[in-house]
């Protein structure tokens, strides 16, 4: 019996078991199970994946800056072997010389997945050896500058891309991602006056969000989810050249998209340059398209709206709010448009469910869930949900909505005030 209870069982697990189970601990009491036995002792120093957080140290009043440093310093000293992941998470943690030592350290390891976000202080600029990194496959970057170097001939194996609020050159971002040919996600956030040309051949998952001047979709063929939200201030131009049409350059070479996400703005930069009323591409495996802040007093919005979901026969939810001007809008001289415009004999013949928010009940608006409901034979909900400044319409909007012509007789509309 004696024998049995002096059994070391978990020293005599495989080395992957033990990784596994330490890589699911904190890093911190990753170090501490340092104490079970003598041959636990430097397990932990093999660790493929490094997460470190705010909580690796002890909150105190002071010194948590200088003690997470010298926290992260000491677990790299003491390491052993290759280094797969390292993932840095810090909000008390500003720019410091020893991310230039950590990441000359993590170069020499074989690192293949790094993710850099420190506090809102001073932005740190990322050292050269970052490119370096050729076994790099996902990198994520926050708050930091990026200067690749003239040598610098991409990342051959990266996969996975994204930048929040990074400084680098308009000619070096499109460097970069036209060198991943390995590219599979890409996000890009809060980036200023930026025309961007994305030439990425594997590409499946896009997300760009800021103060974008221009975007073109040069070659992205297996792109299957886009989501994009576009600022404006007041000294941002206006959004691409009119000789363009947007619409093409945007989603003229993407057949193979599910999902397509417009925030604001994204309907009226689509809406700019020649029109597009011969789209080059029927979008088969759309299903689902949300599109936010639509103004339904600009016509060419409209088309837009329209013309998107009339090229996708296959498209099953469909959510769209409004940010019409009340005022504005509620004259409406071109209500003929509904006649003109409108695809004849068009059928959703897979959306089932819609989903309007922000609607002021104004003419075009309303025209516009009309259609819906009288060219969806399999509707099963639409819900809309009156913007929260019209409270004198909300009684007409709701009368009138009743009296539309519903081509699916299991159409129920939920008409949501709050």
């Amino acid at each position: 019996m004696g024998d049995v209870l002096g059994v070391d069982h978990l020293s005599d697990l495989p080395q992957s078991i033990i990784e596994c189970i330490l890589t699911r601990l904190p890093i911190r009491d990753a170090i501490r199970t340092s104490i079970l036995s003598r041959r636990w002792r430097y397990k932990w120093t093999t660790l493929t994946q490094l997460v470190f957080d705010d909580d690796c140290v002890a909150m105190s009043n002071d010194g948590i800056y200088e003690d997470l440093i010298y926290f992260i310093t000491h677990v790299l000293f003491l390491h052993e072997g290759p280094i797969h992941k390292f993932h840095l998470s810090a909000t008390y943690l500003q720019n410091t010389p020893d991310l230039d030592q950590w990441m000359l350290f993590l170069s020499r390891k074989g690192i293949r997945e790094l993710i850099i976000e420190l506090g809102d202080g001073e932005w740190f600029r990322v050292h050269s050896c970052l490119f370096n990194c050729s076994k790099l496959t996902l990198l994520e970057l926050y708050r930091c500058e990026l200067d690749p170097p003239p040598t610098f001939k991409g990342f051959l194996c990266l996969k996975s891309l994204k930048l929040h609020q990074v400084l680098i050159a308009p000619e070096d971002i499109e460097s970069l991602i036209s060198n991943c040919p390995l590219l599979e996600s890409l996000a890009l956030s809060y980036f200023d006056s930026l025309v961007l040309n994305i030439c990425a051949p594997n590409l499946k998952y896009l997300y760009l969000e800021g103060e974008f001047r221009d975007i073109c979709l040069q070659n992205t063929p297996l792109l299957v989810a886009i989501s994009v939200a576009l600022y404006m201030n007041d000294e941002t131009e206006p959004f691409g050249d009119i000789s363009d049409c947007n619409y093409e350059k945007f989603l003229g070479g993407v057949p193979y998209l599910e999902k397509l996400t417009g925030h604001v703005y994204f309907t009226k930069y689509l809406s700019i340059g020649n029109s597009a009323r011969s789209l080059p591409v029927s979008y088969i495996y759309l299903r689902s398209i949300e599109l936010h802040q639509v103004s339904f007093e600009d016509m060419n919005e409209i088309l837009v709206v329209l013309r998107l979901i009339t090229s996708s026969p296959n498209l099953e939810e469909l959510q769209i709010s409004g940010s019409s001007n009340p005022v504005a809008a509620s004259e409406a001289p071109d209500l003929d448009f509904w006649v003109n415009e409108c695809p004849l004999n068009c059928t959703f013949g897979k959306l089932r469910v819609v989903k309007a928010t922000d609607m002021s009940g104004v003419p075009h608006e309303m025209e516009f869930i009309k259609y819906l409901l009288r060219n969806c034979p399999v509707l099963e909900t639409m819900s809309i949900r009156p913007c929260v400044y019209v409270t004198d319409r909300r009684l007409n909007m709701l009368i009138e909505l009743l009296k539309f012509r519903r081509a699916s007789p299991e159409a129920e509309i939920l008409f949501i005030q709050e």
